[in-house]
């Protein structure tokens, strides 16, 4: 029986470590790298990409197309003709009626279309490799979007399971502490009021725990639905605070912004070579394009129903020059949009440099401000948890009041949450200073 209970215990622990997946921050960046349906969204895009480029590829290679068709004509056309013309001795102005054609007819072929020569088509085989370049950086660019996401969803999680775990421990402090005044009380040495001083700082801080218990499901939903992990399953997060603390004080050693290392510009760029191209096109559509054609088939008449008989072959073979000649100032119209285009687009680039200074300048202001601050808390921390320490021996030795202890336990739980709240905007500052400079993900 024992055993049997062992092996139900062995099967349950067994399913519930296959249930609840563990993740460090790296191993859930590169979850949602994978799984985010904005990343699923664009590698399906940069399928399309391929398919696009095949496309203008293969509009330039032979065009086969085979044709049958079988023809009854119920009522066969009748045409008048000057008598004359059969006849000399008809009478001026009598005509006669002739039947052109036979009720049965039927046409069967195959032909064959080569563009020769294209420059406008040219040039697309030339954008290709500027297609596959804007598909690759969208990639990028809703990786780094996935990354930023998912990593401060990651932090939040941690300073709320962080939190929660202090705030039991205060309340399992304060137990104890109710105790002992429970027992002084009994003795005749405290006030009631003593102890619902003590029932008053515990029932908030239960209140706020439970809070906490609740931000913390939040927080592992919006982290799941970051990674796009199925937001009905549990995870585990196996890195810690203090060592995402100890990799925020190690900040790297960034100088000035290279726009180069930035997917936004980088996109910009491209877009800008693809309106480029797009000019040369217009511009090279005013040369004439050469088209070859050939064709092969065979015509059937009949006067009664009978499609295996009467069959006459045909064939021609055709060389062709479509030559613009003038179009109305269309092209021109169309040159001049596209370098409007061009402008806008350095316009932005412009504005987009100035304003990656800007976040760099911003994110490295807020981390060093985000530094000090958590040194600062981290002192305010550490003497909380000393004048608490204080607080209670001297009520324990009957020369501090509980009052003492009480508004010590509320300065040490408010040094917590500010100690926590500076540590959460350090460890985002870090995640803005590497996307200012390109850094957030590693490809």
């Amino acid at each position: 029986m024992k055993k049997a209970v062992l092996s139900i215990l062995g099967i349950i622990i067994g399913f519930t470590g296959f249930a609840q997946q563990s993740f460090s921050l790296e191993e859930a960046v590169k979850y949602g790298l994978s799984h985010h349906s904005d990343i699923r969204n664009a590698l399906v895009k940069r399928q399309d990409t391929e398919i696009e480029i095949k496309e203008i590829k293969v509009a330039g290679m032979p065009q086969i197309k085979g044709q049958f068709q079988y023809t009854y004509n119920a009522i066969v056309p009748t045409q008048l003709l000057i008598a004359k013309n059969f006849n000399p001795d008809a009478a001026e102005g009598e005509v006669v009626k002739f039947k052109f054609g036979v009720p049965w007819s039927g046409q069967v072929g195959i032909a064959v279309n080569q563009l020769v020569y294209d420059a406008t088509w040219l040039v697309g085989l030339r954008a290709v490799d500027t297609y596959r370049k804007l598909a690759d950086q969208n990639i990028v660019q809703s990786k780094t979007t996935v990354a930023e996401n998912v990593s401060k969803a990651y932090y939040s999680v941690l300073v709320a399971e962080e939190r929660a775990n202090l705030l039991e421990l205060n309340i399992s402090r304060l137990d104890t502490l109710e105790i002992n005044t429970t027992e002084m009380f009994r003795q005749g040495f405290v006030e009631k009021l003593d102890l619902d001083r003590i029932a008053v700082q515990k029932n908030n801080l239960k209140a706020e725990f439970n809070k906490v218990k609740n931000l913390i499901h939040l927080t592992f939903q919006l982290l799941k639905f970051q990674m796009g992990y199925d937001v009905n399953k549990a995870i585990i997060l196996t890195d810690n605070l203090k060592e995402q603390e100890m990799k925020a004080l190690f900040v790297s050693n960034y100088q000035e912004v290279n726009p180069e290392e930035r997917v936004e510009y980088q996109l910009l760029k491209t877009n800008r070579e693809l309106l480029d191209l797009n000019v040369e096109r217009f511009q090279k559509s005013a040369l004439p394009n050469v088209f070859f054609s050939g064709t092969l088939g065979a015509g059937h008449s009949n006067p009664q129903f009978n499609p295996f008989e009467r069959w006459f072959g045909s064939s021609a073979l055709s060389l062709g020059v479509n030559i613009p000649i003038y179009d109305s100032g269309l092209r021109k119209t169309k040159i001049e949009r596209q370098r409007l285009n061009i402008l806008q687009i350095d316009n932005t680039a412009e504005m987009l440099k100035n304003s990656f200074k800007l976040q760099n300048d911003q994110a490295t202001i807020s981390l060093k401000n985000g530094l000090e601050s958590l040194e600062t808390q981290q002192r305010n921390l550490d003497l909380a948890q000393e004048i608490v320490r204080v607080t209670k021996i001297k009520y324990q030795e009957g020369v501090g009041s509980n009052l003492e202890v009480v508004n010590a336990e509320n300065d040490l739980r408010q040094s917590q949450t500010n100690y926590f709240a500076a540590l959460y905007d350090v460890l985002v500052a870090k995640v803005d200073l590497d996307k200012a400079h390109g850094k957030l993900i590693i490809e």
